[in-house]
């Protein structure tokens, strides 16, 4: 009988110990209980995002739950026009915050607010995009997957798959980050591989335009989108232009995820963007509390992972929840 109630207990515990911890993480975030006791400093992130990105989604919640932890107050906005971007890091060093975090999509743009936080004493952390540049800049670190290595990995894979002409949608124009993406599928693809400029705040616009690639060019098999919301948008291209070839994508989202499980999508390149998020709060904190720098001057690494069928559903769970 002893032995019976341990079984119920065990099977009790695996069944809902996931729920648990996550009902204890939310519990935790809403109270705002920090595990530290330094001053309670201000952190701003700024970054090139446009409005509907869930991939921003998931950097933010791993910053908030780093930031709950450290006990620090954290600021976000976002603005996908570069000289936007910049008057918003202006802003945050007029607010004097303690620490900033920027992303680098387009450098040149970027450079001169960087320089003026840096110059009003305030630490700053890139992350996700610019890792050739954060250095140069005067960041302490950046957190973020090297693109051409990512793009390196991509066309690896698609020569594992046996694929021999790829397509490579860039929805960002002027993003160096993207054109790195392609640029290094290109250089280990041994395949063919082109390139294919869309607006990316057009859904309607980037399902036309990849159908009708597929459609004048039925001899591509492969179909790379640089975004997790992207890769529906050209799955249901594929469809229209009754096309086979395969979809796959960098990053990685529940809807992602359900398509690796489903067999809609081939492989994602996943950067593990909760993992940006949240190093970039809990460096700065270790930064301002005990002069910690990672990395000696090299950008540290949160991917790329090539996720497949084989891990979708493992995955799934997480990205439910928004840290994957």
């Amino acid at each position: 009988m002893l032995v019976a109630v341990l079984g119920a207990s065990l099977v009790g515990c695996s069944s809902t110990g996931g729920k648990r911890a996550e009902d204890a993480r939310k519990a935790a975030q809403a109270s705002g209980r920090a595990a530290v006791d330094t001053p309670r400093w201000t952190f701003a992130m700024i970054t090139h995002s446009g409005d509907g990105d869930t991939f921003w989604d998931i950097v933010q919640n791993g910053a908030k739950q780093a930031a709950v932890k450290d006990n620090i107050k954290f600021l976000y906005s976002h603005h996908d026009e570069a000289q936007q971007q910049a008057q918003l890091v202006d802003a945050a060093i007029d607010k004097k915050v303690d620490g900033i975090i920027v992303t680098l999509a387009k450098p040149d743009a970027m450079k001169a607010a960087v320089a003026r936080a840096r110059k009003a004493g305030i630490p700053v952390v890139t992350v996700n995009s610019g890792s050739e540049e954060s250095k140069e800049f005067g960041a302490l670190t950046h957190i973020g997957q090297d693109e051409t290595i990512a793009g390196e990995a991509v066309g690896d894979e698609l020569n594992e798959r046996g694929r021999k002409k790829a397509l490579c949608v860039l929805h960002e124009q002027g993003n160096v980050g993207h054109e790195q993406r392609c640029e290094g599928a290109k250089k280990t693809f041994k395949g063919e591989m082109k390139n294919l400029y869309v607006e990316g705040t057009n859904m309607p616009d980037v399902q036309s335009s990849i159908e009708a690639r597929l459609q004048s060019d039925k001899d591509i098999d492969a179909v790379v989108t640089l975004g997790a919301p992207f890769a529906d948008t050209a799955v249901k291209a594929k469809e229209g232009a009754n096309s086979k070839a395969e979809i796959d994508t960098f990053d990685l989202n529940e809807k992602v995820a359900g398509g690796l499980k489903s067999g809609s999508l081939g492989f994602a390149v996943d950067q593990q963007p909760y993992l940006q998020g949240y190093e970039a709060v809990d460096l700065l904190w270790l930064y301002k509390y005990n002069a910690d720098v990672l990395g000696g001057g090299k950008p540290v690494l949160t991917g790329p992972q090539i996720v497949t069928k084989d891990q979708a559903g493992e995955l799934e769970d997480y990205a439910k929840r928004g840290t994957r």
